[in-house]
């Protein structure tokens, strides 16, 4: 067999794609909506490298002095500034939310239609007070004189526009990520999967994954860095 496959290596790589193509469970066992969302988190990590690679090279490159995380990210609570707190609320929703949904899927593993719906209204209602927060931290450096095209701040003016970009730009997957989870979860509500079964649900919950690890990826690089 060895020898064959030396001697001919074409047909060895031949008889390997006839092997693969043909697993039932790689490839034919896949269901189609499943495929498409790899697809699209597929596409859309590279539009999310794009953006932190720009922020970087931003970073990198600028002669002006970039503002401190601790500073512009700091609450006041009982007269003191508190360094990245509500960013800290923020990640830890959305690491909660992981959770809930990784429980959903479980949950509709086991065709448990109750369990599914509220635990993905619960990670609705978390994506929703994490957008919440965001419009806050928003509102809080448009008060300061921090915009997406000027920063009254003496940093760097690149400072807004790449940060309201890139977060805003995650933002909106979140908000869409909510009314998602919404409308699937009172589909599984309703029975609407009952006899198909709960693919939807895992389907789902690849998309709001990929939004939580995203998310711990501009954490690092816009309030630790």
């Amino acid at each position: 067999m060895a020898e064959a496959t030396n001697q001919n290596p074409q047909g060895a790589i031949e008889s390997t794609v006839v092997d693969w193509s043909s697993d039932q469970t790689v490839f034919k066992g896949v269901p189609w909506g499943k495929a498409m969302m790899w697809i699209f988190l597929l596409s859309d990590t590279f539009i999310f490298t794009c953006f932190l690679v720009s922020y970087m090279t931003i970073r990198m490159t600028t002669g002006a002095p970039w503002p401190e995380p601790s500073l512009v990210f700091g609450l006041t609570v009982f007269g003191m500034n508190v360094p990245l707190l509500l960013i800290a609320i923020m990640t830890f929703i959305l690491i909660t939310s992981s959770g809930t949904m990784a429980l959903a899927v479980n949950m509709g593993y086991r065709g448990n239609k109750n369990g599914v719906f509220w635990l993905m209204l619960a990670t609705a209602l978390l994506g929703l007070s994490f957008v919440g927060m965001q419009a806050f931290e928003w509102s809080k450096l448009i008060s300061e004189g921090i915009y997406a095209w000027e920063n009254q701040m003496e940093a760097a003016p690149q400072f807004g526009s790449i940060f309201f970009m890139v977060t805003g730009f995650h933002g909106l997957h979140v908000s869409a990520g909510v009314a998602y989870l919404a409308i699937i979860a009172f589909r599984v509500r309703m029975g609407k999967y009952d006899k198909k079964g709960y693919d939807i649900v895992e389907i789902t919950g690849l998309y709001w994954h990929f939004v939580d690890l995203v998310w711990v990826f501009i954490f690092a690089f816009f309030y630790l860095w």
